[in-house]
């Protein structure tokens, strides 16, 4: 987009309606269960992170796909009123994707996904021209494992990405067709971040222990892997080098989307110039203010306000 400023993202990712269930302690078929909250909000892992980076005040550009229809008119105003550029959002002929989500009192969730538009979208890998890229520096790829078609042409989208000049990043997601390194494989030479949690890294490495993983990853050409850890924090590998960042004890309602919060608090820190270290610490404290609200993106506040959140956090801890 003319005008827009150097520095920006442009994520492609799936766009997704939540209707979130609170509190669910169960499934029991032919019976009424009352809740506290049936909840319509925002998800999917490229509209949650884009999204984020938004609020967090970092120029961002979704590529992605929505049904021509009302859920559809829902996602694209809510990703419109923290101004995430949505023009190159197409509307498909697949209804919106669509997820329920069931949240027990815990803040643990089941989805019941229908993937509508996302088996349409990026049938063939994106093209980085000039239009999509302005005021881009950087590409981020969100959960290449619910976008049916990119699990073939990942590779060759990041390498088009890199040949435009941007550094590239992957947030794999959770594989349940269980082509894990399969599809993810062929990436991995051509990121320079990579976000996983915990399982998707023994998923895909085969390894039990996330450092091991990590060290496999970084075998593989990835330039930094950034292990997310849920309340714990996260772990940073680059080379030789871990530095764990603790996370925030938060009481948590619902964990849906945390992890998205999670990396577009780090890529906004990260390329608005903080070290990697200041980074996952604030990406900690955006997935901590995420898991305190019901939905993905109910809870995230400014980057001021989210720096003075974590200022408040470590003088509570000092005071104990």
């Amino acid at each position: 987009m003319p005008g827009a400023p150097s520095g920006g993202v442009l994520c492609a990712g799936n766009v997704v309606f939540d209707i979130l269930v609170r509190p669910v302690p169960g499934i029991r078929w032919d019976t009424t269960t009352w809740v506290e909250s049936i909840q319509q909000s925002l998800g999917g892992n490229g509209a949650n992170t884009s999204y984020t980076l938004a609020r967090l005040g970092t120029f961002v550009r979704l590529a992605g796909m929505v049904g021509q229809d009302g859920f559809g008119d829902f996602v694209l105003a809510e990703l419109k009123k923290v101004g995430v550029d949505t023009s190159a959002i197409a509307r498909g002929t697949e209804p919106t994707a669509t997820t329920v989500g069931l949240v027990n009192a815990e803040g643990a969730r089941a989805f019941l996904h229908q993937p509508g538009a996302s088996r349409e979208v990026f049938e063939s890998a994106l093209s980085f021209d000039a239009g999509l890229i302005a005021g881009c520096s950087h590409f981020h790829l969100a959960n290449i494992y619910g976008l049916p078609h990119m699990r073939s042409h990942g590779r060759e989208t990041l390498v088009r990405a890199r040949q435009a000049g941007l550094t590239t990043s992957l947030d794999t997601g959770w594989d349940s067709k269980d082509e894990w390194m399969r599809v993810a494989g062929p990436c991995l030479p051509y990121l320079d971040l990579l976000f996983v949690n915990q399982e998707e890294a023994r998923h895909l490495s085969g390894l039990e222990d996330h450092a091991e993983a990590a060290a496999r990853f970084l075998a593989m050409g990835v330039g930094i892997v950034v292990v997310k850890l849920g309340r714990q924090g996260c772990a940073l590998y680059s080379g030789e080098r871990l530095q764990a960042i603790p996370g925030y004890a938060v009481p948590s309602i619902d964990s849906t989307g945390a992890g998205d919060c999670f990396v577009g608090g780090f890529l906004a820190a990260w390329l608005g110039g903080a070290s990697l270290e200041e980074a996952a610490e604030f990406a900690n404290a955006t997935g901590a203010l995420s898991v305190q609200s019901l939905g993905a993106v109910t809870g995230l506040v400014s980057r001021q306000e989210t720096l003075d959140w974590i200022h408040q956090q470590e003088r509570e801890h000092k005071s104990r």
